[in-house]
This record gives C-alpha cells, sequence and structure tokens, in this order.
C-alpha cells in the first residue's frame, strides 16, 4: 500500500550504478596525463635492377659524406674505391653516410671493356664556393686512376655481369659554406 505524498522506494542497485559512474569519471579526470599518442609513417624505397647483354648502368650514387672544413686552410676529402675515407688539411670527417659509387653491367666471359671519364674533374656546386671532384680511382685489381683516357679490362665473370665501385677525391675550401652540393660525372665503357 502507498503511503500518500511519498514515492516508492527506488531499486538499490540503481542507485549504486548512479553514484558509480560520476565516480569513475573524476578518477579518470583526477589522473595523470598519459604520454602523447601519436602514429606516423614513412615511405620505404624498392629497386630491382636488370641486367642485359652489353649492358652497363649506375648501382650507386657516389656519397662524399658528412664533412666540417677547417676555418683558415684548404684541404681533400679522399673517398677509396672500397668505401674508406681519409681527409687533409684539418678537415673533419662527419658520420657514416658515405659510399662509392658503383657501376654494373654484362658482357661475356673474358670480353674487354674500355672504361674512361667523360672529364678528368667535375666540379659540385651548393651555397658556397664550387668544390672540384677529382683523382677518379676505380676499384679493379690493382686500383686504378680513370681519365679520358681509356683504359682496357678483362670481364673475369663466368656469367658475363660485373660490378665495379668507383671513388674520388673532393677538394674542400677553408670555410667552405654548410649545405648540400651536387654534381654529375659520366663513366664511358665501350664493349670491345
Amino acid at each position: 500500500m502507498a503511503v500518500m505524498g511519498t514515492r516508492p522506494f527506488p531499486d538499490r542497485g540503481a542507485i549504486r550504478a548512479a553514484l558509480a559512474a560520476p565516480l569513475v569519471l573524476a578518477a579518470l579526470a583526477a589522473a595523470p596525463p598519459a604520454a602523447a599518442q601519436a602514429q606516423a609513417s614513412s615511405s620505404g624505397r624498392s629497386e630491382a635492377i636488370i641486367i642485359r647483354p652489353l649492358s652497363f648502368f649506375k648501382v650507386d650514387d657516389l656519397e662524399m659524406g658528412g664533412i666540417i672544413p677547417a676555418t683558415s686552410t684548404a684541404g681533400t676529402v679522399r673517398l677509396f674505391p672500397n668505401g674508406t675515407r681519409t681527409a687533409t688539411g684539418g678537415v673533419v670527417l662527419v658520420g657514416n653516410t658515405h659510399q662509392a659509387a658503383r657501376f654494373a653491367g654484362m658482357g661475356t666471359v673474358n670480353q674487354q671493356v674500355a672504361i674512361s671519364l667523360q672529364a678528368n674533374s667535375v666540379l659540385l656546386t651548393g651555397p658556397g664556393a664550387p668544390m672540384r671532384l677529382r683523382n677518379f680511382e676505380i676499384g679493379s685489381t690493382p686500383t686504378t686512376m680513370l681519365s679520358t683516357t681509356p683504359l682496357r679490362f678483362r670481364i673475369n665473370s663466368p656469367t658475363g655481369a660485373f660490378i665495379f665501385p668507383i671513388g674520388a677525391t673532393l677538394e674542400v675550401g677553408a670555410n667552405q659554406a654548410a649545405g648540400d652540393y651536387t654534381g654529375n660525372f659520366t663513366i664511358i665503357l665501350n664493349y670491345m
């Protein structure tokens, strides 16, 4: 029987649920902030090289790597065909981003090829004075300096496929301006 002027007594479970919800929200609001959530993505690059008979192409660019110039003296950076570097004149080598250029092709076993440069030196240009790249060296056995005069090599691979590295020497000016410097050199290969 209901008493006039009063409401029926509510269910105790409903009261607990109604009181608990604000407490959970209050607890979340009082919690220390979590580390910021972030999502990032990056693209990779994949390459494949198809070699055909009498082909010749660049596999990798010549990367001289990070260089700190001397403030009062010009110097050089020499990158050997095997990928090692040396410096002169107070130049400091930084990082590990350097690599020799690599070229590949395919002829036949014992076939001769003549390899030369289009020019004996090239200029790398950038934000400061141009830097000269010279003394290109092929990673043959033994290593040999390349020039505009063709040198003959014999293909020893049973498949006729070959790959060879190229190093060079870079002239770095005293207090050379910071930035990226680029230039192009051309290797000429003739199958004999």
